[in-house]
C-alpha cells in the first residue's frame, strides 16, 4: 500500500491530469504501477521521470536510502510495468541500465539537477537507472471525450513547452546534455502529433464535415509553419556550443505560434468532436 503522503500524490495527480503541487510542482512526474514480488499486486508509486527520445528514464534514489526502493526490486522481478502521464496510461518494458550506459545517463541526469548526485552521495548503493519503454497498443485516455482528449493532449505540451522555456532562460550560457534532450524530445513528440492528425483525424473530419475544409486547411498550414520552427529549435539546440540566448529565442516563437494554434484547432474542433463526429 502507499504512504499517506504517496497516495496524497497520486489522488492529486490523478484528478488534476497529471498537475500536483508542493515539492512536486513543475517537476516532470509519472506514476509507476509494478507487481508486488510477495503479493503478486500492483503498486502504484509517484516517481520522478526524464524525457529520454522514445522512452523515458527513472532513477531509484529512495532519497538516498540504504536500500532501493520497492518499485525497483518489484520491476526487477516483473518487468512489464504500467505507466500514467496525466494523458495516458500505457504498458512499459522496464530495462535496467548498466555499465557506460547507466554511467552516462545519470552523470547527464545530475548535471540537470545535482540533487541525484546529493541522493547518490548519501548511499553506498549505485542508484539505478531504469528505461521504461511503451509497448505498442490502443492508447487509453480513461472517460475522456475525444474533445477532451485533444485538450488533455494540447495541455500536455503546453505544460511541456512552459517547462522547458523555463530550463533554457535558468540555464548558463550554454546547454545541459539533458536539457538538450528535453527539447529534442517535446519535438519529436509533437512531429508525431500533428503529422497523426494531418493523416488521420483532419481527413476524417473533413470527409465526414465537408464545411469544416478550411478550418482543416488552415490547421495543415499552420502545421507547416509550426513544423519550420520546430526545425529551427533543433538545429540551434543540436548546433555545437548550443547557446542558451538563441535557443530561448526560438522556444519563444515556437511557443508564441504553437500556442495560437492548439486556441484555433480546440475552438473550431472540440465542440465537433464532441458532438459525436467518429473517430478515424
Amino acid at each position: 500500500m502507499p504512504n499517506d503522503f504517496n497516495q496524497q500524490v497520486i489522488e492529486e495527480f490523478r484528478a488534476n491530469n497529471g498537475r500536483v503541487g508542493g515539492p512536486f510542482e513543475g517537476a516532470r512526474l509519472i506514476l509507476l504501477t509494478t507487481t508486488g514480488v510477495r503479493s503478486g499486486t500492483p503498486h502504484t508509486t509517484p516517481v520522478g521521470c526524464l524525457p529520454d527520445g522514445d522512452r523515458i528514464l527513472v532513477i531509484g534514489s529512495a532519497g538516498g536510502a540504504p536500500r532501493h526502493p520497492d518499485w525497483y526490486r518489484n520491476l526487477v522481478a516483473e518487468p512489464r510495468v504500467t505507466v500514467e502521464d496525466g494523458v495516458f496510461t500505457y504498458a512499459a518494458e522496464a530495462t535496467v541500465l548498466t555499465g557506460a550506459e547507466r554511467d552516462r545517463l545519470f552523470a547527464r541526469a545530475a548535471e540537470a539537477d545535482p540533487g541525484w548526485a546529493e541522493y547518490q552521495a548519501r548511499t553506498e548503493r549505485v542508484l539505478p537507472v531504469v528505461a521504461l519503454r511503451e509497448i505498442p497498443g490502443p492508447p487509453d485516455l480513461g472517460t475522456a471525450s475525444m474533445g477532451e482528449a485533444l485538450k488533455l493532449v494540447h495541455d500536455a505540451f503546453r505544460r511541456e513547452l512552459a517547462l522547458i522555456r523555463a530550463e533554457v532562460a535558468a540555464s548558463g550560457p550554454g546547454l545541459g546534455a539533458q536539457l538538450k534532450v528535453n527539447c529534442l524530445t517535446f519535438c519529436g513528440g509533437l512531429q508525431h502529433h500533428h503529422t497523426m492528425e494531418d493523416t488521420g483525424m483532419f481527413p476524417a473530419l473533413a470527409g465526414q464535415r465537408p464545411e469544416l475544409a478550411p478550418v482543416v486547411e488552415r490547421l495543415h498550414e499552420e502545421h507547416r509553419n509550426i513544423a519550420a520552427l520546430v526545425a529551427e529549435l533543433r538545429e540551434a539546440v543540436s548546433a555545437d556550443g548550443a547557446d542558451r540566448a538563441r535557443t530561448l529565442a526560438e522556444v519563444e516563437r515556437l511557443t508564441a505560434e504553437l500556442e495560437g494554434h492548439l486556441a484555433y484547432e480546440e475552438e473550431q474542433l472540440i465542440p465537433v468532436l464532441d458532438a459525436g463526429t467518429p473517430a478515424p
